[in-house]
């Protein structure tokens, strides 16, 4: 009996899902599940667009933990994945203007409003070790 090819890439991206929710990070995998979640969420909220691409997220996702290690985290934890929950990834993105839309990316907001973010460019030539220092300075500045 083969594999679908659906059923090959669930397989495949579970792990990466896994290794953000399993650090308390929560999956929105509608539009509906996004337009719950992000324009009333009070405080700060982190947004981790998570992806399949290897050099980039390989990186990013182990930066995210190492930041979540930090004093000052943020209230709320959010993940959208692209390329899997197309809908909700991109009604996620909505709320990162001006920004274009890049996968993985890192989008820090603070009462429904975009103040930081972390695109594709500034997570595939860094490591973990440097993703995470970007986002716990945010941190720094927006959690307190």
């Amino acid at each position: 009996m083969s594999m679908s090819f659906d059923q090959y890439m669930r397989d495949m991206v579970q792990p990466m899902r896994d290794e953000l929710t399993s650090l308390g990070i929560r999956e929105l995998r509608s539009p509906e599940d996004v337009e719950g979640a992000l324009p009333t969420a009070k405080g700060t909220t982190l947004v981790v667009v998570n992806s399949v691409c290897g050099c980039a997220a390989g990186q990013c996702r182990p930066g995210v933990a190492k930041a979540l290690q930090h004093d000052l985290t943020p209230d709320h934890l959010f993940t959208v994945f692209a390329g899997q929950d197309k809908e909700a990834t991109a009604t996620a993105r909505e709320y990162f203007a001006p920004y274009p839309p890049s996968s993985p990316s890192i989008a820090l907001m603070k009462d429904g409003e975009l103040v930081h973010f972390i695109e594709r460019h500034q997570i595939e030539d860094r490591s973990a070790e440097e993703i995470a220092a970007d986002l716990t300075g945010a941190f720094d500045r927006f959690c307190r």
